[in-house]
């Protein structure tokens, strides 16, 4: 019996070794990616100095931006967690803030690279997203990023502990996680006129990130947030087929569904996406209404 428990105990000590050694190397591989730097040449983009121009910005940032880096755009605490944290950085001018020191081409590589000006990688900053913004549009929403005015506030640097890099590596928190290393920095899509058309709502949805949670190809998903829970179908094949747009408009103005019940702003953020226009929401509608019709994927 003693020569039994002796060979469980080194078989035991064995498999609690491996696992240590496995828990080390992911750990390791998820630090040489966060650590990892980038070399992003400039965009050609113009940024736009008229009222018009920022304006159009300013509409772009309250439909998509203050969800995350709050309505002053001050940033702060985004996910705190036990395997670790990560801030919402601070937009603004003020100390702390990434306006105080970013350039036009700063701006530009983090909105649609998803790096930071030293060229490394920023974390769970949507770009993999921004990616599909037109140089109009990305110019528009850094020139009205340029005139806030300042907000003191130092926010923390994303910390992953040695759980959180090991579940990093694992493939945990999905594949968007660290945009840059899912963008194809040296390609870029194109981007069709403004309008209520379906090729202007897919724009619309892409850039608003609705995949993320949504699914690929929109029939069903989940986000990477722990938190979060299964995303509906949006294509034919869900619920939206009992809807009608004055149905869909309303949910997003409002927060409340067709059936009357209240949609978690924390799971569906309509609370920002209320900034978007009619327009812009009936051009999402129809794009909806186009897609083909797929059963419900189960996360």
């Amino acid at each position: 019996m003693k020569k039994f428990f002796k060979w469980l105990g080194i078989v035991l000590g064995g498999l609690l070794g491996l696992v240590l050694l496995i828990l080390v190397g992911l750990s390791l591989s998820a630090g040489a990616r966060l650590n990892r730097s980038y070399n992003i040449p400039a965009d050609n983009i113009t940024i736009p100095t008229d009222a018009e121009s920022i304006a159009a910005g300013k509409h772009w940032v309250e439909a998509l931006c203050i969800g995350c880096h709050h309505a002053d755009l001050s940033g702060g605490p985004f996910l705190e967690a036990p395997f670790g944290y990560i801030d919402a950085a601070n937009l603004t001018p003020g100390k702390g803030g990434a306006g105080s020191k970013f350039t036009d081409a700063d701006w530009v590589r983090a909105l649609r690279h998803g790096v930071d000006e030293a060229g490394h990688p920023l974390i769970v900053m949507p770009a993999q997203e921004f990616w599909h913004f037109s140089d109009q549009d990305l110019g528009e929403i850094v020139a009205y990023l340029k005139t806030l005015s300042p907000i003191d506030n130092e926010t923390r640097e994303p910390q992953f502990n040695f759980l959180g890099r090991a579940l990093l590596a694992a493939g945990m928190f999905g594949s968007d996680i660290i945009p840059a290393e899912v963008i194809q920095h040296s390609q870029r899509p194109t981007a069709p006129l403004a309008g209520i058309t379906v090729e202007y709502g897919e724009y619309l949805v892409n850039v608003s990130g609705c995949r993320s949670c949504h699914g690929k190809q929109l029939s069903g998903g989940k986000s990477a947030d722990p938190s979060a829970i299964a995303a509906p179908n949006l294509t034919p094949g869900g619920e939206l087929v009992a809807w009608e747009e004055a149905d869909f408009v309303k949910a997003l103005r409002e927060g409340v569904a067709k059936s009357g019940h209240q949609l978690d702003p924390a799971q569906m953020p309509w609370e920002h996406y209320k900034n978007y226009s009619d327009d812009e929401l009936k051009a999402v509608w129809i794009y909806l209404r186009s897609l083909p019709t797929l059963p419900t994927t189960t996360p």
